[in-house]
């Protein structure tokens, strides 16, 4: 039998393939990160528009150079009007709007830290469009909160040292230990509490009559409630390993699929029964 990668990621199935415009404000963005980016955009849909918004004529944006040609980001060139002003967040903010009112993309993919695209995020959702965002740990709120999924820029960096696994200690503190499930560099990151009762009210309003929910259908509840809910922040490559790594809340159930060789992890809270 073959058991597929069960997770909360998104499946590409027999469905097109969605046209995502990916727009990326240099000023509130790190171009280390943008390989890995373009990476994670690739599991939601095609990256047909892909745009950077800077000043590249100051040094603060010199890092980006290397990565335009070699990656098809088109640069947008935005001078400074007057000091302490940021005139490239208007001029991605215009082009978005611009790039909606074609009707040719089916999603956004807004690479910022900067909460003053909360607006964007929310008018592009009311069209009806797929809303991905990213961003750095210190992004506000509101600007996570406005987008379908959020996607903590810290977890797309390489790992440099040995990578951990989110094991719980006393007071929920995050204990290090070598795993394989783990894409994310320590020092990269900062680990935040386990959320166990995130988790388990979550998946209390997921499961079916018997009990059970498909990984799927949780994972997508979670990421509904809390669109910035992402497993590697806690040390965990999926969701599905995090469910199998923490027995004491989660029972866990392979089903075969009809008419197929694959399998669907179910899971449900592990009641001690």
């Amino acid at each position: 039998m073959t058991t597929s990668p069960a997770s909360s990621s998104p499946s590409v199935g027999d469905e097109p393939t969605k046209r995502l415009a990916v727009l990326i404000d240099a000023d509130n963005a790190q171009a280390a990160v943008i390989e890995a980016l373009l990476e994670e955009v690739a599991r939601f849909g095609e990256a047909t528009v892909r745009r950077i918004y800077g000043d590249f004529t100051s040094p603060a944006s010199a890092s980006w150079k290397k990565f335009l040609n070699k990656h098809s980001i088109k640069p947008l060139q935005q001078f400074a009007y007057t000091t302490g002003k940021n005139a490239t967040d208007s001029a991605m903010i215009i082009d978005a709007m611009d790039l909606l009112y074609t009707r040719r993309f089916d999603g956004f993919c807004l690479v910022t830290s900067d909460s003053d695209f909360t607006g964007l995020a929310v008018r592009l959702r009311e069209e009806g469009l797929q809303v991905f965002g990213f961003g750095e740990q210190k992004t506000p709120e509101p600007f996570r909160n406005a987008c379908h999924k959020f996607i903590f820029t810290e977890v797309l960096r390489t790992p440099d040292v040995a990578t951990i696994s989110g094991k719980p200690a006393a007071g929920g503190a995050i204990v290090a230990e070598a795993s394989h499930k783990s894409e994310v560099a320590p020092s990269s990151i900062s680990r935040p509490p386990f959320p166990e009762k995130f988790l388990m009210e979550a998946l209390d309003k997921s499961v079916d009559d018997a009990g059970w929910a498909n990984l799927g259908t949780f994972g997508s509840y979670l990421q509904k409630i809390q669109p910035d809910f992402d497993s590697r922040i806690y040390g965990y490559k999926k969701l599905s390993d995090l469910v199998r790594d923490r027995p004491d809340l989660f029972a866990t159930e392979e089903r075969p699929t009809p008419s197929s060789n694959y399998k669907v992890l179910y899971v449900r809270a592990n009641t001690g029964v």
